[in-house]
Order: C-alpha cells, then structure tokens, then sequence
C-alpha cells in the first residue's frame, strides 16, 4: 500500500536534511514523498535537490519537490494532499523527523482498524530536556493529547475537509471538523515523530496577549463546530497552565 509523506518547507536549508533522511530510511517499504516548498529565500530547494538521486535509486521511494509561492504552510499542505497518491497521507515539518518505523506503524494500525485520521505520540525536544506528548482522545475533545506531527489520515478525508487557512491552529480545526462529521479517528501510544520545540515563533510565545489570543482562536474552533460554551473555560484554563508553567 503506497503512502504519501507531506513535507511543507519555507527557508529551511537548516533543517530540512534531517527531515528528509528520516523519511527515507523508514522501515516501510512503499513511500511517495512529496517536498512544498513555498518559494525559500534561502537553500532549502538546494538542499532537498540532493536527496533526489537517493530516492531514486531506494527500494520503494519515490521523491517530488516543488517550490512555489503560496499562502502558508496549510496551503502547502493542501497542495500536498492535491498531488498525493498513498492510500495513507502522513505530514512532517521541516524541522521535525521520524522515528524510523513511524511509518510502519500507521500503517499496521490502519490495516487493522481502517481510521480516516490516527496520530501518535511525539518526542517534544526543547533545549533543555525531553518531554513525550502521548497521543490519547479524553472525554473532553481538547488539544491536551492532539499531535499533529504523527497525525496520518487517509487522503480522501484530507480531500474532504481541507485545511482552512485561517489561523495556526488549522490543524485542530481540521481534525475537530473530521470528528464531528463523525469519522474514525484513533490514536496510538506509541512515538513516532519528534518535534522540535523553537523559540520565539507563534507556538512559543509566552506573554498574556498571546494566551488571550490563543483562547479566542481556539474557543473560535470550538464554536464553528456548535460545540459547549464550556470549552471557553477549558482554553483559558489550559493555556494560563501553558503560560505559568512554561
């Protein structure tokens, strides 16, 4: 069964390698991998392109890069699911890698469950020490045990609901619009992706501005979806946690 791995880039000749060797040497056997590149300023086609020749010559790979303006990375990423042909469609930042048998995993776990949408766990690596986020959906439909970053769905769910372009948490609005249109979504205990944890981008930022705004981008999700005016009391909660714990 052939899978699509997404990989959305914007100036990252940095990183970028330790992405694309991760997926390379997975354990499966059976990968299309398909590098968006939203016009980088700096090397980072340069460096993808160097990886072309050992895809081509890998045991069940295949490797395609383009490189064009667009609006974000979750315009990348829809352009990605446009272009996929896998059954499964896997996504991995350009700064972030994966377990070499992530992969492997999903999939095992797609043949016996048949999800539309699955993730598992991640490695969060700050630089002062490790942390795993572990994949689990709780009673309450919240953030708490989402991890984008080992999310895998079938490409036909990415087709249908398609990201929104609306605000960095895109990937949340994503997966709350496929469960409440009431696909099967699961989760494994299991690491498969790590996750490089930066400093001073969005998801970083610690300030009381930044947690008001969270809040209201999130709640917003939430409500899109005609979910309980009760999660605005879960965002606050959990993102003052965030804000004093750090």
């Amino acid at each position: 069964m052939l899978v699509t791995i997404l990989t959305v880039a914007f100036n990252a000749e940095v990183t970028i390698a330790k992405t694309m060797e991760s997926v390379l040497n997975q354990t499966y056997d059976d990968i299309e991998y398909i590098v968006i590149d939203g016009a980088s300023k700096d090397k980072t086609v340069e460096v993808a392109r160097k990886y072309q020749k050992v895809f081509d010559i890998a045991p069940g790979r295949k490797l395609v890069i383009v490189s064009g303006p667009d609006k974000g990375m979750y315009d990348g990423l829809n352009k990605g699911a446009r272009m996929a042909h896998g059954e499964l469609v896997g996504q991995i930042n350009a700064d972030d890698w994966y377990e070499l048998d992530a992969v492997e995993t999903m999939v095992d776990l797609y043949k016996k469950e048949k999800y539309d949408a699955a993730w598992g766990s991640i490695r969060i690596k700050k630089k002062t020490r490790d942390m795993i986020k572990h994949a689990h959906i709780g009673k309450l439909w919240t953030t708490s045990g989402w991890c984008h970053p080992g999310m895998f769905s079938r490409r036909e769910i990415l087709l249908q609901f398609p990201y929104a372009m609306e605000s960095m948490y895109d990937d949340f609005d994503y997966i709350t619009a496929v469960r409440q249109a009431g696909k099967k979504i699961i989760t494994i205990d299991k690491i498969v992706s790590n996750f490089a944890f930066g400093d001073g981008g969005q998801s970083t930022k610690k300030s009381l501005s930044e947690v008001k705004r969270r809040v209201g981008i999130t709640y917003g999700i939430y409500k899109k979806y005609g979910m309980s005016k009760g999660y605005w009391l879960y965002r606050w909660a959990y993102e003052m946690a965030k804000y004093l714990v750090g």
